[in-house]
Parts: C-alpha cells; sequence; structure tokens
C-alpha cells in the first residue's frame, strides 16, 4: 500500500474527491494525520451474475428481522466503521476530522450509508444500529469505504442490500478498495490499478443517481 501524505488543513472535501479521480483513498494514521493511498491489487464487488450470496447468508435474509434504510444515519456509520474502543488505537483509520470531512461529502450529496436496524418494535420503538456501510459515489461508481457489525451478518445484509440498490438504479461498479476473504465469498475479483481506473472512468460518466 502506497501512502500520499498531505497536510491536514489542505485536507477539504474537494481534495478528497479529485483523489478518488487518481484512484487514491484517505485514510488517518493514529496520529490523526490524513493520508491517501493506493493499493494494488484493487478489489472489485461484481455487480452482475458473479455476485454470489452465501447460503447461510440468504438462510439470514429470509427471516427479515432487520431493517434496512439507505442515507438516514451518516455520523452513527461513521462511528460504528470507525470503531473507536474496539480496536487498538494504530488499528484506527477514520479520524474525528475525517469523520467531518465524510460528513461534508453527505450534505453534497456524494456520501451515501447503509444501515442496518434492529425492529424498534423489539425496543418499544427505539431503533439499535447493528452495522451498516458507506460509501462515496462518481456517477454510476460506487467507492465502497467501510462496513461494520455490531451482531453477526449485519454488514454482510448490507453489502446486498447495496449491490440490489446499485444494481436498481444502474450503476456498474462497486469499488471495495482491498481484497479481502470475507468479500472473495461475494464474488469479489481483483484488477491491476490501471484496469480500475479504467472501469471507474468509465462508470464515472454514467448519468445515475444514488
Amino acid at each position: 500500500m502506497l501512502s500520499h501524505p498531505i497536510s491536514n488543513r489542505f485536507v477539504t472535501p474537494e481534495v478528497i474527491l479529485n483523489a478518488y479521480y487518481q484512484g487514491l483513498f484517505p485514510m488517518a494514521n493514529e496520529r490523526g494525520e490524513i493520508g491517501f493511498y493506493v493499493f494494488e491489487p484493487r478489489g472489485i464487488v461484481p455487480l452482475d451474475g458473479r455476485f454470489h450470496v452465501r447460503r447461510s447468508v440468504r438462510q439470514v435474509l429470509k427471516k427479515k428481522n432487520f431493517q434496512v434504510t439507505f442515507d438516514t444515519a451518516p455520523l452513527e456509520v461513521l462511528r460504528g466503521c470507525a470503531r473507536v474502543g474496539v480496536v487498538p488505537a494504530y488499528q484506527l483509520w477514520l479520524s474525528d476530522e475525517l469523520m467531518e470531512l465524510y460528513l461534508r461529502l453527505f450534505e453534497m450529496g456524494r456520501m451515501h450509508t447503509v444501515e442496518v436496524w434492529e425492529p424498534s418494535a423489539n425496543f418499544g420503538g427505539e431503533r439499535q444500529l447493528l452495522g451498516g456501510l458507506y460509501g462515496i459515489t462518481f456517477g454510476g461508481a460506487f467507492c465502497g469505504e467501510s462496513m461494520f457489525s455490531r451482531t453477526p451478518f449485519a454488514s454482510q445484509i448490507a453489502l446486498v442490500h447495496l449491490v440490489e440498490h446499485l444494481r436498481q438504479h444502474g450503476f456498474t461498479l462497486l469499488d471495495a478498495q482491498m481484497s479481502s476473504e470475507h468479500l472473495k465469498q461475494f464474488g469479489l475479483y481483483e484488477c491491476s490499478q490501471q484496469e480500475y481506473l479504467d472501469y471507474f472512468y468509465e462508470a464515472a460518466e454514467v448519468p445515475v443517481t444514488f
């Protein structure tokens, strides 16, 4: 993973958007310093028939003992993805300053979230957030940033609903940034950085909205 450091005072939502166009994504280190990174090979989650949902996940989806929403709790999703108090400080990459930048991107209509809630009926009408994910959109490209779970399968439920949502709205690319064995179970495939950029530039020209 290669880093392109930049002083935090120069990092704006526009700088972050421009970085994505270069195939970079932001992360903060344990000191809160924001850098821009490129990872090769790049991980892509397919939006066609190659997307695979394991039997165990399908069984959870069939029970429908959860509620899924879009763009209703951006701060809560960011905090969940930050995992403060869950992992050691040196593993934290989503700083308070970076979360504030993402919230500004949300206000600009560029950041989007998927939330998975426990049914409100179980808690006297008060919803509890079980998991979710967020990412940035560029035309028909969704650049996934992070996901989290507070209960088994919650992030996977969010991912399945995201893929269905992207398909329905005409998206053509779901960027997962870094490959993982977890996402490979859904059909994630790897490509070079140049191949990814070719996919990204083509998808970014697709006139769709989230």
